[in-house]
């Protein structure tokens, strides 16, 4: 059930903006060039507000993949102000030099973010990145299709459902899953474990009926598949047009993520960008983006505000319990000859 309450004192918080000029920065004009995951990750009705406050028009673009922004990056064709890649990506970024270090002067909201979500290992003095949301990985899989009881991975390996099983269309993600149903870390630099982990995906290729990243909302919603796996907030709002739809976070291990606001070296509106970071930290957008998204803001006082009332286990969902994020990993940035090793099998499973 969406959150109809929070929603609504989202907009009142909104309105009150709007009326009062909360915010506002007279003389900021120009364009902010967001890039963001697909699917529904924000509320794009809030492009107009931001736009009213400051003068800054918001030019939105998605991709599918950390993988898919950093050839994006990489081939520097695009103009990218703000990008929303995941922790490990973050690092990665820094790593080579490609993001710009922010100015929080311009980000003053910053301190609404709860201290959770600071100093983590991909960022580790806060230079960089602003947390957006988090979550974690699970399956999905169709009850009225698959009436076994599904605990862990080994669902997706199955030749019972071949033809019917999905898979994350990148190699993070793909090898990730691999890597935990054999027992090893998802973070592991052993190429031993890494190969195995390979082996194992190419057994299940033949099962498989495509690799996707966005497209598992609609062919698991129109029942065009049975199982496959993905983020939990994607889940929350898959239900909602298909309630046949089930959700585990597998037990021989899982992913957590958090997603940060980053500007990319030499962005042209890199102030704008900062004042994007800013807005976006606010308690009420940060709950349109919340009932939009399904997933957990790093806004302190969003996230408690949205999940006061929840279902307890739409709850656990979305708000993971220490208990459940005890069984998962976050991935970290991996040394270059490990990152070339995987874009190596890759390649090598895809042909």
């Amino acid at each position: 059930m969406k959150k109809i309450v929070y929603c609504l004192i989202a907009l009142v918080m909104l309105l009150s903006c709007v009326v009062t000029g909360c915010g506002k920065r007279p003389g900021s004009a120009g364009e902010v060039n967001v890039y963001n995951w697909g699917g529904p990750y924000i509320d794009d009705s809030i492009f107009s507000v931001f736009e009213r406050e400051t003068g800054i028009r918001v030019n939105y673009s998605e991709y599918q993949s950390n993988e898919d922004m950093y050839s994006l990056m990489r081939m520097g064709g695009t103009n990218m102000d703000l990008v929303v890649p995941s922790d490990y990506m973050v690092a990665r970024l820094i790593d080579e030099g490609m993001l710009e270090q922010l100015d929080f002067r311009n980000i003053p909201n910053f301190k609404l973010i709860d201290d959770a979500y600071k100093g983590l290992e991909y960022d580790p003095l806060d230079k960089y990145s602003v947390a957006y949301m988090t979550g974690t990985v699970g399956l999905i899989y169709n009850s009225a299709m698959i009436t076994d009881k599904i605990v862990d991975w080994s669902a997706l390996f199955d030749p019972r459902y071949t033809g019917q099983i999905l898979m994350f269309n990148n190699p993070r993600d793909a090898f990730g899953i691999a890597l935990s149903h054999l027992g090893y870390s998802q973070n592991t630099i052993n190429e031993t474990e890494i190969r195995e982990a390979y082996d194992l995906l190419v057994k299940q290729r033949p099962l498989l009926q495509a690799y996707v990243m966005d497209q598992i909302l609609n062919k698991l919603e129109a029942g065009e598949a049975a199982i496959g796996p993905y983020y939990a907030g994607d889940y929350l709002i898959m239900r909602e047009n298909n309630e046949d739809l089930a959700f585990v976070r597998p037990n021989d291990g899982s992913n957590m993520f958090v997603d940060a606001m980053c500007i990319p070296k030499g962005a042209d509106n890199k102030k704008n960008a900062e004042l994007f970071i800013n807005f976006m930290c606010r308690t009420d957008i940060s709950l349109l983006n919340m009932e939009e998204t399904q997933y957990a803001s790093a806004n302190t006082e969003a996230a408690k505000k949205f999940g006061a009332d929840m279902d307890p286990d739409d709850y656990e969902i979305m708000f993971a319990s220490d208990e459940t994020l005890a069984n998962c990993e976050v991935f970290i940035h991996l040394p270059n000859e490990i990152l070339a090793l995987y874009d190596q099998l890759w390649v090598e499973l895809k042909k």
